[in-house]
């Protein structure tokens, strides 16, 4: 694990990718965990605000000046802060099965999906996890 280039990258590269890493863990949690309780409404809270978060952050932060670094993996930042949105509408309204459908869409979609081409050669993620320590990695995305 190469801790020091997560260090080095920019400070707002380093929330976007905790943000994500927590709301991974945290929706492992939730997928596992008994529904309808105060404890999956207060932990599904928490977890839609840091999707938001991630997907607030790729656009702020991630793309670089003068939006150069826009591709298409923002689409699905804006898919996912609509699609929050919904599954919220979805538990408020009761339809629990739309919201269900939802909460595992966004997990699998924006999470682990999403997550594994972090993990692609040229990735900061990449560096991090799959590097030994001190390894100067040459990136080629963030």
């Amino acid at each position: 694990m190469n801790g020091a280039a997560f260090l080095a990258a920019p400070l707002a590269v380093q929330l976007h990718a905790l943000a994500a890493l927590a709301a991974l863990a945290l929706g492992t949690v939730q997928l596992l965990a008994p529904k309808g309780t105060l404890p999956h409404r207060t932990t599904g809270w928490l977890w839609v605000a840091l999707m938001t978060l991630a997907a607030l952050s790729s656009f702020v932060f991630v793309w670089g000046p003068g939006f150069d670094g826009l591709g298409p993996i923002h689409i699905l930042s804006v898919v996912t802060l609509v699609s929050l949105a919904g599954l919220v509408r979805a538990a408020r309204t009761g339809r629990i099965a739309a919201h269900r459908s939802a909460a595992l869409w966004l997990f699998i979609a924006a999470l682990v999906i999403t997550g594994a081409f972090t993990l692609l050669p040229g990735r900061l993620m990449h560096c991090v996890a799959l590097t030994a320590p001190g390894t100067i990695c040459q990136l080629g995305g963030s």
